[in-house]
This record gives C-alpha cells, structure tokens and sequence, in this order.
C-alpha cells in the first residue's frame, strides 16, 4: 500500500478557522444569533436561582416568618417552567442546527469537487475525500451547534454569577474568583496539548481511511501477489500510531477536567471559609452565604462546560481545518469570467450560447509536464482535420494519454494553444469540450445501478429505444438481453456481477448514446476476449464515420483502418502515416507491429 502524506496543520488554536468555516453558513445566521439570545437567556435563569434560595433562608428560614413565602414559591416555580422552555428551545433549535450545518458543508463539497481539475483527483486518495466529506463534516456539525452554543451559555452563566457575586459582596467575590487566573494557566496548557494529540488522530484516521480503500480496491493483486503479511503489517503501523495518538489525547482530556475540578472546590471552599468568617463578625447574612455557595458551585459548571467544548474545539479544529482545506482548493483549470458569463458553468451550464463542434483539432506549440515532473511535449504540433481517425501508438511515457488529456481539457498545456475548429479551447467553456467528447476508457467505469442506467448516465432522459439503437450499434445488445433482466438488469458497485468484455460494451454504448464529435478510445480493446474484440472493432469503424477519433492501442493489429497512425517517442512525432504507408517505410512502427505480433 503506498504511505499517504497527509497536509500537516500545525498553528495554534486559531479562531480565524472557526469564524472563515462559519462565514460560508450565512444562511444560518438567524438560527445561531436566536440560539445565543436563548442561551443569555438560560444563563440569566440559572443565575437567579441561587439569589432565590439566599432570599428564602434570610427572610423565611432564619426568622420563621410565613408571609410572602407563596409569592416566592410561585416565583420559583414561573421560573423553573421558564427555564424548562428555553432548554426545550434550545435541543430543537441546536438539532436543527446540527442537521442544517452537516447538509450545507457536504453540499458544497461535492459542488466543489465537480470543480476540481482532474490531476487534482490524480493526485488525491479516495479515502482522503471520504474522510473530510462524512467524519470531518459530522464532526463540525456536532461541534458547532452543540459546543459553540455551549460556550455561549457557559460564559453568560459566568458573567451573570460574577454580576451577582459582586453585588451580593464585592470583597468576597475578588476571594473566589482568585482561581480564575491559574484556571486559565492550566487551560491553556491542556488545550495546546489535546489539539496536537487530536491533530495526529485526525491525520491518521486520513491516512487509514485511504489505506483501507486501497486494500478493497487492490484485493485481487494483494492476493496475486502474497502480499497479505505485509499489508497487515503496515496497517497495524498505522492503527497503532492512531492508537497512540488517541490515547495521548484521551489522558490529557481526562486530566483536564479534574483540574477543574480541583479548582472550583477550592473556589467553594473559600466561600465557605472567607464566608464563616464575616458572617461571625456579623458583616455578611446566612442567605448570603448560601447563595455564594451556589453560585461557587453554578461558577465552575459553565467553566468545566467551556473547558469540555475548548477540548472538542480543539479536537475539532484539526477537522476544520482539513474540510476548509478541501472546500478552499482552487481548480487548477478555471473557466475565464468572459466564458463564464457567455458559457455558464459546470452546474449552470447555458448551453442556448454553444456553439456547435465539428472537430478539427490543432495543437499549436503545445509544451506540457505534470506536476514536479519532465516535459511530456515541448512544441509539440498537429492539425487533426474534423471526421479524421488517429491511432497513437509508442511505449510508455511516449505522451498518448497526455495528448488525449489535453484535447480534452482535464490538464493545461504551460505553453502554446490547442484549437478546436479554429478556437483556443480557452475561449469555451470546459462543459463545451466536455459535452462533445465521447471517453471509453481501459478500465471501463460502470456505477450501481441498472444496464439502461449505465447506458443512459449522459443522457438521463433518453428513450428505452434510443438506448436499444445504441446497443446495437455495438452489437451489445444481445449480450444485455442474456443478463437476467436485460436493459433492467441490476449491476454492483463499479459494474460487478458481469465480466470486462460486457463493462466494454455497455461503457461504448454509453458512447455512443451521447453522439459526441470527438471519440476518444482510451486501450478500448486491449482488455476483452478476441471475439469481443471483433464486435468492438465493428462497431468502431462504423462510428467513427464523420466523428474525430483518437485511439491509443498497443494492438496494431486493430488500427489498420484508420486515417493516420502517429507513432510517439518522448513527446514527439517519430512517424506519421497509414498502417502500409509505415509498414513499407520500416522504422518504429515496423518494429512495434512485428512485436505485437509474436
């Protein structure tokens, strides 16, 4: 399995995360100002219940009077049922928020990866998006709707408390608030120390979720190749350093809290001791006491509350930060303003303004590399004349796939222009090319679903007999009808269920079904039995009349009857011709027909 290497976050505890990750749900922002008024409102009805119970032993309690005492316990009670409300409020208005929070982040997410270039997803394990898309999401769900509006009660409740501290007795509210200060100390060293715990977690849990995508996904040549030990082992590396993390995370959380602890008993017991004292000198009531022991004790529950929700921010900021690195990912091919406004977009796409394709393609000193790697082409140039047939043909690394990437816009050139029908390709939008281009890949892509599903994936609102002629027209359709179902028939996930010669031919059904301009067939044939190979080849002569064709083929012998074979070395034309008009000259693309042949 190949080790992932993970983007590192390694700041503080940084707000600015928080407030750029809220800024994109401005649609909720009547939900969270309404749920923090609900909690100030919380806050301020706990606070008055210590003063209430300080009130009844002054005035009832200690004097043995009765009068009154109905219109305080009706107080009391109005009270409680207040508060009972605004909690209720409080859950519908925080699950609301929670649910609305997760929906909005995964929407636009997946609207931005239908943005995202290709060599993005080149690039990108599989697990890598899960893991932001589903745990990272639901993480900042939780977080959000239940920590935030936490720590908006907590540090009400605490500015309430210490109002009425204050009022009740100054000089013994500055003795019990004395441990606010090392309170603070301690948090900021808890909390440096859970985020870089839960920042391992997070990057792990990455990691593992690629690890296991990559085991599903490469079962078969694990298998092949004996290779079960050590997989397992690399595995159980990483598990084991998740493991780590986790725990290293866990204790500190769980030493956190104590702390707290610790610090609000000492907070009650200056009140109880600071408080003896003046209530012996007769400068401070029983009620007062009373409700300074409450108010001790209300004062470090909304503290361990925001201390528990900074241990989540912290955790969660790892989370944050992940899935804002993901929904800030700039395209590495972006449509100009102008083609945008002309063009429309991915999603809105204003096809009314498209201009129709015919074909013709040119590359004009086209110069490309991938990323951190040699140049594939440097001035590189060809002129495709529309309807014409192109087999490419060179070993590895020649630049086939490349040329067929570009023509369809999923990489850039870094120099020169490719043109279609005259036009920098830049001057469209990428839906355009898009729309007009009709991809069979190797590795044919099927999705669960049904055969008539699959083959209708471009045109959703294609008829059962527009379907049927395209099957036909690849002679598939007599294989589909033997499936159990026929056009019905149910596939698995990434077409299971039936073998690569029928993925093949649904997927140039699919093809043909789109009646593009320009077909690319990506090895289209080098994965299929001999007889499949013949209906294919059929198939392919009759549809590439009138279409722009280039195929990529290792099978000479498949390519005699097309317009011109380009055989590619390094990046360059090496020979160009038809099958006989190469095989007479000799060369290269002798020698490669005569190996195919062996």
């Amino acid at each position: 399995m190949s080790a992932l290497r993970d983007q590192r976050f390694d700041k503080p505890f940084d707000p600015g995360v928080w407030v750029r990750l809220l800024g994109r749900a401005g649609e909720f922002r009547g939900i969270f100002i309404f749920s923090g008024v609900v909690m100030v409102l919380v806050a301020a009805t706990d606070a008055l219940f210590p003063l209430l119970n300080g009130i009844a032993v002054d005035r009832f309690v200690q004097t043995g009077e009765l009068a009154g005492l109905k219109g305080l316990i009706i107080g009391y009670t109005a009270l409680a049922v207040v508060q009972a409300i605004l909690v209720w409020l409080l859950v519908a208005l925080a699950g609301k928020l929670e649910t609305g929070l997760m929906h909005l982040y995964r929407q636009e997410g997946f609207v931005h990866l239908q943005y995202l270039s290709i060599s993005w997803f080149d690039r990108t394990p599989v697990g890598w998006i899960m893991s932001r898309m589903i745990s990272d999401i639901q993480r900042l769900g939780e977080t959000v709707a239940w920590g935030l509006v936490d720590i908006v009660w907590g540090l009400a409740m605490m500015a309430a408390i210490a109002v009425a501290m204050f009022i009740l007795n100054p000089g013994l509210a500055l003795l019990v608030l004395l441990v606010v200060p090392p309170l603070a100390v301690a948090s900021w060293y808890f909390q440096r120390q859970i985020l870089g715990a839960h920042r391992s977690v997070r990057r792990l849990n990455s990691e593992i979720s690629a690890s296991f995508s990559e085991g599903i996904a490469g079962a078969v040549t694990t298998k092949t190749l004996v290779r079960e030990k050590e997989n397992l082992n690399e595995f159980s590396s990483l598990t084991g350093r998740m493991r780590n993390a986790s725990i290293r995370a866990a204790v500190f959380s769980a030493l956190y809290l104590p702390v707290v602890l610790l610090l609000g008993s000492i907070g009650t017991g200056i009140a109880l001791t600071a408080g003896g004292v003046r209530l012996q000198t007769g400068s401070i009531s029983v009620g007062v006491i009373v409700a300074f022991v409450g108010y001790t004790v209300q004062f470090f529950e909304p503290v361990r509350e925001v201390a528990r929700v900074l241990t989540e921010l912290q955790s969660a900021q790892s989370a944050a930060e992940r899935v804002g690195s993901l929904l800030d990912t700039p395209p590495e091919i972006t449509d100009s303003p102008e083609v945008t406004e002309r063009f429309g977009t991915v999603l809105q796409p204003r096809r009314e303004e498209w201009p129709p394709c015919h074909g013709a393609i040119r590359f004009d000193r086209v110069s490309f590399n991938y990323r951190h790697g040699r140049p594939v082409l440097q001035d590189f140039d060809l002129e495709v004349a529309a309807g014409e047939s192109i087999v490419l043909v060179g070993e590895t690394g020649a630049g086939k796939s490349t040329i067929v990437n570009l023509v369809g816009r999923f990489y850039e050139p870094v120099a020169g222009r490719i043109l279609v029908d005259g036009t920098d390709l830049r001057q469209r939008s990428q839906s355009w090319i898009h729309s007009h281009m009709g991809y069979v890949l190797q590795t044919p892509q099927l999705f669960r679903g049904s055969v008539r599903d699959n083959i209708a994936f471009a045109r959703p609102d294609a008829t059962d007999r527009e379907i049927e002629e395209a099957a036909r027209m690849v002679d598939a359709h007599g294989m589909i009808m033997a499936l159990d179902g026929g056009y019905l028939h149910e596939l698995g996930e990434g077409g299971s269920g039936i073998s690569t010669g029928q993925k093949q031919l649904i997927s140039f059904a699919r093809a043909v079904l789109a009646d593009p301009r320009i077909f690319i067939l990506d090895e289209a044939t080098s994965s299929i039995d001999t007889e499949t190979e013949l209906r294919i080849q059929r198939a392919i002569r009759t549809l590439m009349e009138g279409r722009t064709s280039f195929i990529i083929a290792h099978r000479l012998s498949t390519v005699r009857h097309v317009d011109r074979i380009l055989v590619l070395e390094h990046g360059r034309i090496l020979q160009a011709g038809s099958h006989d008009e190469l095989l007479a000259s000799g060369g290269r693309y002798s020698e490669l027909y005569r190996e195919s042949l062996r």
